[in-house]
């Protein structure tokens, strides 16, 4: 299968595109030790779209992510968060966008133990010194249903109520984009479902754009598309997926990878 880019470089930027990349490349080491992480990716994230990222171990999921999101940098190419181009940012003011536009959302629940819940949720608006949109806060707090247990500390709340908090405090400054790293890893099938269930609600209702790496048919099937990556290129992409298409397509990468 032929690599391909899953949006024209031409439409970067552009009214509807939340963040893009255009020829990305991701290289660690040197000579015998060089590792092309990502090989010239280019895609767009649209505003008000859910969209999955799935693929082999090692395929550059998370890097991919990572460097969308500004976490990483990029060796080559281009990365777009709405029309800025995050390599022409410093240091100071890539922290600032990254406070001020973009969610996220790990694996690791990553709340301070000391803090309420509704303290875990606000914290990022109260270190920038912004006062939060009390009403958005209170819609997000309802959709995940937190409603009753913004007094608890992280310790009286089961995982998944803890990634309920994470989702909210993702949400509750109105990022541009939020960025979930296998978000549901640490739960079990229910809570996960929950969990996934509220992401989708938030594209659903609140118009939130939500990018998810993923290993998981299931999950990538509460997504709108899901593009799939193999060995740090963009080789396919899936709209309106289902658990049982997107896990037919990745059965497809595994055989690919024992008969090469």
């Amino acid at each position: 299968m032929t690599t391909r880019s899953l949006a024209p470089h031409a439409s970067y930027p552009a009214p509807g595109i939340a963040a893009a990349t255009t020829e990305l490349s991701k290289v660690y080491g040197s000579g015998d030790t060089r590792v092309v992480a990502l090989d010239r990716v280019s895609i767009g994230f649209r505003e008000g779209e859910f969209t999955a990222i799935m693929g082999p171990s090692g395929c550059g999921k998370s890097t991919l992510m990572h460097c969308a999101a500004g976490l990483d940098s990029a060796s080559s190419g281009s990365v777009r968060v709405g029309t800025t181009e995050l390599s022409t940012l410093n240091d100071r003011q890539l922290t600032e966008l990254r406070r001020d536009r973009i969610g996220f959302i790990f694996q690791a629940f990553n709340l301070l133990p000391t803090l309420t819940a509704l303290e875990n949720i606000t914290l990022p608006m109260d270190i920038a010194g912004r006062r939060p949109d009390q009403e958005w806060v209170r819609r997000v707090i309802a959709m995940v249903g937190l409603s009753d247990r913004l007094s608890h500390r992280p310790a009286q709340l089961s995982g998944g109520q803890q990634q309920r908090v994470a989702v909210a405090r993702a949400l509750a400054s109105r990022p541009a984009i939020v960025f979930g790293d296998e978000p549901t890893g640490n739960l079990d099938s229910r809570a996960g479902a929950e969990v996934l269930g509220f992401l989708r609600d938030s594209v659903r209702e609140l118009g939130q754009t939500v990018v998810m790496v993923t290993h998981d048919p299931v999950a990538a099937g509460f997504a709108d598309r899901v593009v799939f990556l193999s060995d740090g290129c963009l080789v396919d992409e899936m709209v309106r997926p289902t658990a049982d298409r997107v896990l037919d397509r990745m059965k497809e990468f595994d055989v690919r990878t024992r008969t090469s």
